[in-house]
């Protein structure tokens, strides 16, 4: 279901020049000196990157989800941050695709897909993380203007972003009191407070700050009280894009554990040679490729508007990252000393590979989803076993197994 075409592996190819040839250059100095990285945010909107996945009518290219997937995995074997960079561009233009109105979605979109803006998804706050129901931000309503006020925390893009996506409570509490607005990065009453970041070097994480920042009632994603299904939404749709990250983080490691192994001697040999390390690699390897394969199956939920894409996108995020973790360490470890230089970029690799398990819903929550998703699917099916079940005939209730 998720082999690639020809085109698309045409496609991949292409990606791969261009991470070789202009991104894998910069990545050392990227991670030495944690500047954004401009000049390659420029080039991946110069090749027609940046919106690879979205609609053409607003820049895009109407690639696959599949390809997307395989392109930002291109990205992260390399670079975490320059992963993240690509697919911040689509976790922003998903609440405008998903809610936005027809002129909404021709002024927002295509500045981010030309890098002509940056981007900034606003929903986490320093109180509230994996309960965005419970969210505290206050959007307060004079005549055709929203008075937005409050805090946000570890946004990406901010302080330097043209274009946020808001989400902030103009009713009562829970989920259903929550609206989502897109905002202007200039408007007055807007500052934020830069965030270091124990991986991805480069990236701009930040506190935003609301103070009294107007915003045009015409700048409302959806109905008012639509914010928390909008968030929801368009987490469903962009978890694949976090699973592809780690794939990539994970097969880069693996692809440099490898070449490492294959040239340093101990004993006598290479170092490949070892069974130990065979089997190290082996796991790695057979790992990534399952992590692989579930990516893309979830991908291809999303592109087919699969009910269960919400299930199928959380146990790829799950099983991703915790793969990439899992995997960078080990490329750690067969580095050995070296592994632990900033010299060589396993080390930097892992500590990229630790907010895959967080962001966009902790791993904690994959979880949750998956199970509550579970639990509805014993609604719309018989039990596979039913004499065996409680109070079947000839089951006694409360027996000991």
């Amino acid at each position: 279901m998720w082999r690639l075409t020809d085109e698309e592996r045409e496609l991949r190819s292409h990606i791969r020049s261009v991470v070789l040839e202009q991104i894998r250059p910069r990545v050392s100095d990227l991670d030495e000196n944690c500047d954004y990285p401009h000049d390659i945010h420029e080039t991946l909107a110069r090749e027609g990157l940046m919106g690879l996945a979205l609609p053409a009518e607003y820049g895009g290219r109407d690639a696959t989800e599949v390809s997307w997937c395989a392109y930002v995995e291109e990205l992260a074997k390399v670079s975490g941050t320059v992963s993240l960079m690509a697919a911040y561009v689509k976790l922003v233009a998903l609440p405008i695709l998903i809610a936005g109105s027809d002129e909404q979605k021709r002024e927002y979109l295509p500045p981010l897909v030309s890098g002509e803006r940056y981007g900034s998804y606003a929903l986490t706050e320093p109180a509230v993380g994996s309960d965005p129901a419970a969210l505290q931000m206050r959007a307060e309503r004079h005549g055709e203007t929203w008075v937005l006020n409050g805090e946000k925390r570890f946004i990406g893009n901010a302080g330097h972003a043209g274009t946020y996506v808001v989400f902030a409570r103009t009713g009562k509490a829970g989920a259903g009191g929550i609206s989502a607005f897109v905002v202007d990065g200039e408007s007055p009453g807007l500052s934020a407070e830069p965030l270091r970041t124990m991986g991805m070097p480069g990236w701009k994480l930040g506190a935003p700050k609301f103070e009294d920042v107007e915003v045009p009632h015409a700048n409302l994603l959806g109905r008012e009280g639509d914010g928390f299904k909008i968030a929801m939404m368009t987490f469903d749709r962009s978890r694949p894009t976090v699973a592809a990250q780690a794939v990539g983080v994970g097969q880069g490691a693996i692809d440099l554990a490898l070449d490492y192994a294959a040239r340093r001697e101990t004993m006598g040999e290479a170092l490949l040679e070892h069974q130990g390390i065979q089997f190290k690699l082996a796991g790695m390897e057979a790992d990534v490729a399952a992590a692989r394969a579930l990516t893309f199956q979830a991908a291809s939920f999303v592109a087919e508007g699969d009910p269960r894409m919400s299930k199928l996108s959380a146990m790829a995020k799950l099983v991703a990252s915790d793969t990439a973790m899992r995997v960078t360490t080990e490329a750690v470890q067969i580095l050995g000393g070296n592994g632990y230089l900033r010299e060589y970029p396993a080390e930097r690799m892992m500590r990229d590979a630790k907010v895959l398990q967080i962001y966009e819903g902790a791993n904690e929550i994959q979880r949750l989803v998956i199970a509550r998703e579970m639990a509805k699917q014993l609604k719309d099916r018989e039990p596979v076993w039913p004499e065996l079940m409680p109070g079947a005939p000839g089951v006694a209730v409360g027996a000991e197994a």
